[in-house]
Order: C-alpha cells, then structure tokens, then sequence
C-alpha cells in the first residue's frame, strides 16, 4: 500500500461531523510525516474506552491529555489518581525539544496551560471527602459488596425493611451491626412476629463480612455527609469542564475498599442521572487507572453488578475509560462494551506475555496496514495504537498514532499547590466537616438501656434482683459476737434506744427545730411559687 492511499482511508476514517478532540497523528511505516490527524468524536465517548500498555509506554499522559480536551470542551472528568500522578493537570507544562519536535510533526500549537481541578478523597489523602450510607447502597448492592449468598441477601433485605419501618438509619457499618446484634437478642421476639426467624449461621456470615471488609477501613466510605454526584459535574467560570481527581494512593492495598465505592459511585450516578439516549457530548468521563484493582479477587455477583452498570450507564451519558497494562485484566463481558481502544507497547519477556499479546492483538479491528502482533512490541513511548468508533457506531480503521503531549504538567504539584487548590476549594468545605446524628445505633442503645433498667427495678421491688458478679453484690453485714455483756445487751436494746432518743430531743430541742425549719421551708417553697 502506498502512502497517498493510508492517508486518505485515515483521513475519511477520522473525520467527523460534530466535536471531536485531537490525539495525535498517525504514522506510517515508521514516516512521522503524514499530516493525518487523529481525532476521536465526543459523540461517542459514552461507549466507554481502555487505554492499555506496558509501565512507562505513557498511558498516563495519554489519560492526561483526553482528560485535557474533554475539559476544554466543557465536559466534567473524574480520574482515580492511584499512582499520585495526575494532580499536575492543575498546573501549566513547560516545553522541551520533544515538545517543540512533536508539534510540528502533529501540526498543532502547544500552550502550556493548567486545567480547573478538585481533589476527593475517600482515606486519610488531603481532598473532600466522598462518603455514603448504609442506606444508601441498599441491600442489593451490599449484598453484592459482601459475597452474600441468597440466604444471607434474604436476611440482609428483611433487615433493612425492619429498619424502614421503625425509622431507624442506617448511616455506618456501626449501625448496621448493632441492628443485626439486637435482632438475635433483645428483640428477637419482635422482628419474629413480622419478619421470620433469622438463622444464627447466615448472621454470623454476615457479620463476618462486615468485619473483613472494615479491615481495610470501610468505616472511611460510610457515614455522613453523603456525597452528592452531581458535584462531579461542575464547569468553571470560564465554561470548562471541571476536572475531579480522585486520590487513592493508598488503595493499591485495599482493593475491596475501591471496588465498593466505585460501584456505588457508578450506581449512584446511574439512579440520579436522566436518560439522555446518545448525546452530542457525554455529561462526565470517568477514567480508572490501575482498572486491574477493581477486578482483583471481585465475587462473580460483584463482576456481573460492574458489566450490568457499564452497559446502561452510556445512556446516561456517561463513558467509562478503564486503565490498565494489559485489555486481559478487564473481563471479557466488559472488554466487549468499550468502543475506544488506545494501545500502548506490551514487553513479552515470558511465555504468559507473549500469549497476552497474541489476545490484545485480536481485541482490535483488522488493518491492512499493519501487522498488529509485531507492532505492538516495537511501539514507542508515547505512541499507541488506536480504533473508536465514528458517529454512527462503526469502527473507524485501526491508526500507529504519535499521541500529542500534554499542555499541563507533566509531574505532580508541590504540597504547597495542593494545599492553596483545597483551601479555596468549596467542595472540600462541603465536605470535610463531622456529623454524627441520631441512629440506629444510639436509638437501639438507648432502648436497650431502658428495658434493663426497668427490669432491674421490677426485680428489686420482687425481692429478686440478682446481680451479675460478686462486685455488684452488698457486702455482707458483719457478725453479731456470739457472746455480750450484760450492759451491752441493755444498751442494744429497743428500749433504751427509745429512752436515749426522747432524752435527746428534750434537751437539744430537736423538735423545735425541726418544726421551725420545715415552716421555714414551706414558706420559702411558697413564695418560690
């Protein structure tokens, strides 16, 4: 194939009617030269994306600079920072000899440029800080987060409807354990008699996958106040597309913890949001870097929750772009539903890599142009292979594409930066305060308090209180001596107790006194009144 005929099937194949943002150029037997510009059409960013490639093949800055021209076009993004290498979107880049090489061959004009951003946080990282109730997620989709069998989800179900019907909220895992505790004990009869018998194993299970998953601190994603999706689609002033970065730096240990507040961010977002059919231009992107985390060790029924939300969410107009090193660590029901595929180098160093590249290599349309297998490995850095779809859901011609660099930075922002974006950040102020409000924990506590005291009362007054240990109990009165004298006897007696008391009174004028006080009192108490 010559060269005029790879530019013109790459310039037709990439020509769009509505909006489109510029990735790069493409590039033909190893000729940079080629002035066909790549472009991807906003129309379908809602049928989700993969940017996939080796470490340092530079899927980040391909993220970096989608994530750029999705904001310039007035689109809000959310990106999952695990590396803790995105928050230089905030800050301009400054140009190099790459730079400078790369926009002439691109035929663009690079201006460094920073980008309107937030931080979130769902740990101990600076940023606002996303949480969400108990309530909130439901028993279908904690059921889901928990490995419940059907059983247990029954259980879980009949727990929450217990909850709604006596207006206890569920905010935290606190609350949900202590109802589940209450239900076996104190009022076990009560939930009984309108909602079954709960079997002590499928309790016990339950409780146990509550405890596993506050190990990896859950107690950071549930609580108060809830975070609102809405806030993930805010513009600035100057009608950009805010961009949200999402710190999780300290997730890569915890991947339960961040397959359960994306799936509930992503059903959230799924329940708010009207449909919108297929937009010109989607309503939010979300980019997940180090995608392989959420599907690491995940439950079939939490898999099959992920590729039910990602096929309906596009109707909301939202896209969904997983990151990740290699298209097999994204599950083939999911691989399936993403229409922009950006490949980056795979390295075959062992038999498993070769076998990984053969499948990438598959995943994507047949070209005429190159032979996919081998191109894959002799890729670039910065260089990528590229497929979307056009406007009318067909792929486009499969394009060796020179990315663009970056307009922002293309390192972090100091402590220093961060600190002054968060301080004049009205999310973080939303966010970042305490609330603590009455629920089901309190409530069940104070109930409980009161029917143990009310039994303690009733057993005291039936002469049958018992005590729990020997510290409660009064100490016993002391031994009466077996043997007394004779005056002491008459002393002791009730008799002369009676004498000594009326002896007493007549000559301190106790009664007197008494009387005069309590008329005191009396009139004092009067005039109070």
């Amino acid at each position: 194939m010559n060269k005029e005929h790879f530019i013109s099937t790459v310039k037709t194949s990439y020509t769009f009617k509505g909006d489109s943002i510029l990735v790069g150029s493409a590039v033909y037997n190893n000729d940079y030269e080629t002035d066909a510009q790549i472009k991807l059409p906003l129309k379908t960013f809602n049928r989700h994306g993969l940017i996939a490639g080796a470490t340092g093949t530079g899927k980040t800055k391909s993220l970096q600079l989608i994530a750029e021209d999705l904001s310039n076009a007035g689109v809000p993004v959310l990106v999952m920072d695990i590396k803790g290498d995105l928050s230089g979107l905030g800050a301009p880049g400054t140009t190099n000899p790459i730079i400078e090489k790369r926009e002439k061959l691109i035929g663009m004009k690079w201006e460094g440029k920073g980008f309107p951003i937030e931080f979130l946080s769902i740990s101990d990282e600076p940023g606002a800080k996303m949480k969400a109730t108990v309530s909130e997620y439901g028993p279908v989709l904690l059921s889901k987060i928990l490995d419940l069998n059907d059983n247990q989800s029954g259980v879980l179900s009949m727990i929450f409807k217990y909850c709604d019907d006596r207006n206890l909220p569920l905010l935290d895992f606190k609350d949900l354990k202590t109802v589940l505790k209450y239900v076996q004990d104190e009022g076990k009869e009560d939930f009984k008699k309108e909602y079954g018998y709960i079997q002590t194993s499928s309790a016990g299970s339950i409780m146990r996958s509550i405890i596993a998953l506050e190990q990896q601190n859950a107690d950071d994603i549930f609580g108060e106040p809830s975070f609102d999706v809405f806030d993930l689609m805010q513009k600035a002033s100057t009608g950009e597309g805010i961009i949200s970065v999402w710190r999780l730096t300290d997730m890569q240990t915890k991947p339960a913890l961040f397959s359960t507040f994306m799936l509930c961010l992503l059903a959230e977002i799924f329940e708010k949001m009207p449909e919108l059919g297929d937009p010109q231009k989607p309503e939010l992107v979300i980019f997940i870097d180090e995608a392989h985390l959420i599907f690491k060790n995940a439950s079939r029924s939490l898999l099959d929750q992920f590729e039910m939300t990602i096929k309906l969410i596009r109707s909301k107009g939202v896209g969904v772009f997983f990151v990740t090193q290699s298209p097999t660590d994204i599950p083939a029901a999911i691989l399936g539903q993403l229409g922009t595929k950006i490949q980056h180098a795979l390295r075959a160093f062992t038999a498993k890599d070769r076998k990984d590249i053969v499948t990438a290599s598959e995943n994507y349309p047949y070209s005429e142009y190159y032979k996919v297998e081998e191109l894959i490995t002799q890729l670039g850095m910065g260089e990528a292979l590229i497929s979307t779809l056009d406007e009318k859901g067909r792929p486009t011609e499969l394009v060796h594409t020179m990315m663009r660099p970056p307009f922002s930075r293309m390192d972090v922002l100091t402590d220093y930066e961060i600190g002054q974006i968060l301080k004049s950040s009205n999310i973080s102020k939303k966010y970042n305060i305490e609330i603590d409000r009455e629920s089901a924990y309190e409530i069940l506590q104070e109930k409980i308090a009161r029917a143990n005291q009310r039994e303690v009362e009733q057993e005291e007054n039936s002469g049958t209180l018992r005590y729990a240990n020997d510290y409660e109990r009064p100490a016993p009165a002391r031994r009466v001596k077996e043997e007394e004298s004779g005056f002491e006897k008459i002393m002791k007696s009730p008799v002369t107790r009676s004498i000594v008391v009326e002896v007493t009174r007549g000559i301190l004028g106790v009664l007197g006194l008494r009387s005069t006080s309590r008329s005191r009192s009396t009139s004092r108490s009067r005039t109070r009144r």
